[in-house]
């Protein structure tokens, strides 16, 4: 695989599980060195172990991206990266009726407000350097409405509203600032879900759930030079739309 992205550092939130560790291990094999993002030690571990097999160099960085101290505090430890992957979100579904307050707090706080401190943090010295590269992860929630999604969709809505404004605030310094919007993916997140989640793969024209490492390809190649011109995108990562009949 090409070294493009050789010489460079990036930071992935929630990246010791899923999409995330994917992503590490999809950037990595490009050259990229990794600083790993989360809050279980053993699996970062083994993140590392697997990132350092493929030549790359990686740590880990804790924090509890529910609480802004400790974000700003992540963002001061990370120093210089040039790709920021803000990956990791929660998802707890239930409908408007029966969501309490502690819930929406905790998805306006982690998928909403961490990536907005970090690209707050970190965008300047991206823009100092005249390069970077920014990567949200978002969601078909984000533009389809599901029973019980409504909080979760609109983090997510917010978090591409953000990437468009960042693209537009950032772009002329050199940093691209794109989304992922994912479809049903199998990760250890989803597992909980059983046969309800498992039929959510027949609800799209692939007829299928991705796997992670589908998702990270999509993720890398926003990061890399081959996306250069791409700014201020969504990129749907669903498995495509089925045809009505």
């Amino acid at each position: 695989m090409s070294k493009d992205l050789a010489q460079q550092t990036a930071l992935i939130t929630g990246a010791t599980a899923g999409i995330g560790r994917a992503t590490a291990l999809a950037l990595a094999a490009r050259g990229t060195d990794i600083i790993v993002h989360g809050r279980n030690k053993e699996r970062a571990a083994d993140t590392l172990r697997q990132i350092e097999a493929l030549g790359a160099t990686a740590r880990f960085e804790p924090a509890d991206l529910s609480d802004p101290a400790e974000v700003n505090a992540l963002a001061e430890r990370t120093g210089d990266v040039d790709i920021l992957i803000n990956n990791a979100g929660i998802f707890h579904f239930a409908r408007t009726a029966d969501t309490d307050p502690a819930t929406f707090d905790a998805h306006i706080a982690i998928n909403l407000r961490a990536p907005y401190l970090l690209v707050q943090a970190l965008a300047p010295g991206m823009t100092q350097r005249g390069y970077g590269a920014i990567i949200n992860i978002s969601s078909g929630a984000a533009a389809t409405p599901g029973h019980g999604s409504g909080i979760y969709g609109a983090t997510k809505a917010g978090l591409e509203s953000l990437t468009r404004v960042w693209a537009a605030e950032y772009g002329p310094d050199g940093v691209r600032v794109n989304a992922v919007a994912v479809g049903p993916t199998r990760t250890e997140g989803t597992a909980g879900y059983g046969d309800a989640f498992e039929s959510a793969g027949q609800n799209v024209a692939l007829k299928r759930l991705a796997n992670p490492d589908e998702i990270a390809g999509a993720v890398a190649f926003m990061a890399s030079p081959d996306a250069s011109y791409v700014n201020g995108a969504t990129l749907s990562a669903m498995g495509g739309h089925p045809a009505l009949g």
